[in-house]
């Protein structure tokens, strides 16, 4: 039987912020990745700069629950939702055979159990744009997982077989 050739498999990796992200497509080995291409993605509208922290009212205040934070939430899902779902299709479109995404964040607290109101909102923000990336991709059939960034040099030391040190190169 013969070696199946064609591209190799790619992984897209994606850090969120708040309002856009980072990303990154990998192919290769996981001994051996290769960055193929490097970029941002505005997850919010540009066009309404609320919407880039569509929780905060002002520094430290939080906006009221009603129309205009439901108005910008909707608008966050829309462009963020957009903005992932044509990168994807972009990596497809250029002959990328999507393995997956891996959403890194700095935290995948629950908001609802954040005392500090300024905490929360930001807690709230991340909650929201981790979640539209999750579900665009998603919604485009690639598998996607959120990690938090502290844990993955512990995981991928598992993975590679390698020790943690060594991946940090560090040793």
């Amino acid at each position: 039987m013969g070696q199946k050739t064609g591209p190799p498999r790619a992984a897209i990796g994606i850090t969120v912020k708040s309002g856009w992200a980072a990303v990154v497509l990998l192919t290769g080995s996981p001994l051996s990745p290769h960055v193929v291409d490097s970029s941002r993605i505005e997850l919010c509208d540009p066009a309404i700069p609320e919407s880039r922290q569509p929780y905060h009212a002002a520094f430290g205040t939080a906006r009221d629950s009603g129309p205009e934070l439901a108005g910008l939430l909707r608008s966050v899902r829309r462009y963020g939702g957009g903005s992932v779902g044509d990168l994807i299709r972009r990596h497809r479109d250029a002959g990328h055979p999507l393995a997956g995404a891996g959403v890194v964040v700095g935290s995948t607290i629950d908001p609802a159990g954040i005392a500090n109101d300024h905490i929360r909102i930001h807690a709230l923000e991340g909650q929201l744009f981790r979640t539209v990336v999750k579900e665009a991709a998603v919604r485009s059939r690639l598998p996607c997982s959120i990690w938090r960034e502290r844990d993955l040099y512990a995981l991928a030391t598992g993975i590679v077989k390698r020790p943690e040190q060594r991946l940090r190169g560090r040793g």
